[in-house]
């Protein structure tokens, strides 16, 4: 049972302290004391609904927006990040007028009923449930296990084209687009990043067609990916999303979240005539820890760390890589991670129950990490983004450690002659 945590530490009843490299949560540091601090004094000052006027709340929309394209402007405070994606619905039907939403492979995008159907992480895994009929699934642009791969001339076209496809497959039935939602890069469907130049074209499609692009931010946000402080940013500076949402690194594991869009989509929701009203979005609390989790990243230089050590840990996987068959491809941004686990590189046949025995053997020399993709074969590290050179060190000797193991424990297996 862990009872607290410090940093990139967490502890159990017995004091024993675990290296936690899966909470994208605890985003600067779990229970940061700059962070617990500024919610505990606005506390004490005021925290009410959000019909009342408050400094902090105009001041975090402007410290948020300052954060990203100036056409992004226009900012929605909700207390999740399921909220905040079912927000981000809203807003695509209305500006659109449309019903069809298109999503990826394996998808999760929050636990409420709108998004469960766009989750098909979740939704395929129902027995006896339809998918609904205004939702489409578009390829995972997945260039190591999709359908075009590293050694396809142009896996950015390919796979916006698949997309195009799908939009004129839903014309011909009468239909129309609202949106295309996708995370910036993809966490549950297993650490995948899309190729460069995808989400412009598929914007073009999708735009074209009269609908919006969203792009998913809860699990990658806020520097996470070091060269950038959105993960939409990897596709370039030509491209800038019509809706983005926030949510989990936000508050460092306080409850809130945004969705940030254009003046033009926000005004065309106004008009529908239904007034918005979120009681505690943007309460001056969450106003104040969001402000001081913005200054953290600023002040410990957390983005720049993420990129520093999220290479020093990807060039430490990349090494394990070539001593370990296991290890079929190592990729990721900054701190935002994945290592799939194969027994064949040429079948990439998943490695899936090796996968959950590193994970228990880590947790037995008290290191945190878990496993997800469609096969579950993909180790995933996102930790707090002052994860530290040294606990990269420790962590893959570890991982090497029991590699090295499940290898020498498998040669034995088949050296076993078999008895008559």
């Amino acid at each position: 049972m862990i009872v607290r945590a410090v940093g990139q530490y967490m502890y159990d009843e017995n004091g024993q302290r675990y290296l936690d490299c899966i909470n994208n949560v605890a985003h600067v540091g779990h229970c940061h004391p700059q962070v617990v601090k500024a919610g505990a004094q606005q506390m004490e000052q005021l925290n009410t609904n959000s019909r009342f006027l408050h400094e902090k709340l105009s001041l975090y929309a402007q410290r948020l927006q300052a954060t990203l394209p100036e056409k992004l402007s226009v900012c929605y405070f909700t207390n999740s990040g399921s909220e905040a994606n079912d927000l981000a619905l809203r807003l695509a039907l209305q500006f659109s007028g449309h019903k069809h939403i298109i999503t990826l492979e394996n998808a999760y995008h929050g636990h409420v009923s709108s998004l469960i159907d766009i989750s098909p992480y979740k939704f395929q895994q129902l027995s006896g449930v339809e998918q609904n009929e205004f939702v489409q699934v578009a390829p995972s642009p997945d260039v190591y296990r999709g359908k075009y791969r590293a050694d396809h001339e142009d896996p950015a076209t390919a796979y916006a084209d698949d997309v195009k496809k799908i939009i004129d497959g839903v014309h011909g039935r009468g239909g129309k687009i609202a949106a295309f939602i996708a995370e910036s890069l993809q966490s549950c469907g297993g650490q995948v990043i899309p190729p460069r130049g995808y989400f412009q074209q598929v914007a073009a499609h999708v735009r074209k067609a009269g609908g919006v692009f969203i792009a998913d931010e809860v699990q990658v946000g806020f520097g996470r990916v070091g060269s950038h402080f959105w993960g939409f940013q990897l596709q370039g500076d030509d491209f800038v999303p019509d809706i983005v949402t926030m949510g989990k690194p936000i508050g460092n594991g306080h409850p809130m979240s945004c969705v940030v869009t254009t003046r033009e989509v926000a005004e065309a929701f106004m008009s529908s005539g239904m007034e918005y009203f979120n009681t505690f979005g943007g309460n001056p609390v969450s106003c104040a820890i969001g402000l001081a989790v913005l200054d953290v990243i600023d002040k410990e230089d957390l983005q720049g760390n993420a990129l520093r050590v999220g290479g020093y840990l990807t060039g430490l996987l990349e090494k394990q890589k070539e001593k370990h068959p296991l290890v079929g491809d190592v990729r990721g941004r900054g701190l935002f991670v994945g290592v799939e686990l194969v027994r064949d590189r040429v079948t990439l046949s998943p490695a899936t129950a090796e996968a959950q025995e590193v994970i228990y053997r880590l947790k037995m020399e008290r290191i945190l990490l878990s496993a997800d993709g469609p096969h579950r074969n993909v180790l995933k590290f996102k930790p707090p983004m002052c994860f530290s050179r040294e606990d990269a060190d420790l962590v893959v000797e570890k991982f090497d450690q029991i590699l090295t193991g499940l290898t020498s424990r498998k040669r034995s297996v088949i050296s076993v002659p078999t008895q008559v």
